[in-house]
């Protein structure tokens, strides 16, 4: 494997201002990628700064316009990562259709959109690439008490899956990875009690991220790879 297998190539990373979006740019960063960060906040935060980070404030991803124009403003694309996300849980009786709207947004439409754009991008490049998108345990294994957020999750299951199929003839490889919950301080934050070292954590995942976005991927699409760690 090469030491720098992104040296010259133009990633992106959606959500990266995330718990598991930081480690993903550093380590694509540090391989040598130059990694474009769409954010909706105006200023980066010092992780996301750096010599091979593009960082652009206030881009709503789930804007049709916003992410058709940024991704059309890009070099050729060799590959694009889309971690933007929400979650949200409750019964389904007191689940109002403006919740899974809402995750159908954040979890959903932003991917849908970021993947469309990314493949024009990749595209321009006339040499192939790779998507990583990030769906969840939930997805493949749903629990209760949380329908809106696993009826988004697993729509961008299905839509990893179809583009897959659609683009495997250009050599545009997509996969996604299904982590169960990931070791933040958000969560930890959330559930102090629970046994967090049986939590995947962020530099776990990226490397994984890492791998499926790489040229030395040269022969999975279409999976959907359980990240659980432990749990």
């Amino acid at each position: 494997m090469d030491t720098l297998p992104f040296e010259g190539r133009q990633v992106v990373v959606t959500g990266a201002t995330g718990g598991l979006g930081g480690a993903v740019v550093a380590l694509l960063a540090e391989r040598g990628a130059t990694v474009h960060v769409p954010m909706l906040e105006a200023a980066p935060p010092p992780a996301l700064t750096g010599e091979r980070v593009r960082a652009t404030g206030k881009i709503d991803l789930a804007d049709e316009a916003a992410v058709t124009g940024y991704f059309a403003g890009l070099p050729p694309l060799w590959a694009s990562i889309h971690l933007v996300g929400g979650f949200a849980m409750a019964p389904i009786a007191d689940t109002r259709l403006a919740d899974l709207e809402r995750m159908l947004s954040i979890n959903t439409r932003t991917c849908f959109l970021a993947c469309r754009e990314a493949v024009k991008a990749i595209r321009r490049g006339r040499g192939g690439g790779r998507i990583v998108n990030v769906v969840a345990r939930a997805a493949l294994a749903p629990p209760g008490g949380m329908a809106a957020y696993v009826t988004s999750k697993a729509a961008v299951v299905g839509l990893t899956q179809a583009l897959a199929a659609e683009l495997v003839g250009e050599r545009i490889w997509v996969n996604a990875i299904a982590p169960s919950i990931i070791d933040t301080a958000q969560n930890r934050a959330a559930m102090p009690d629970a046994d967090v070292g049986r939590w995947p954590k962020p530099a776990e995942l990226a490397l994984e991220i890492a791998h499926l976005a790489s040229a030395d991927n040269r022969l999975t699409s279409g999976a959907i790879v359980p990240c659980y760690g432990v749990a």
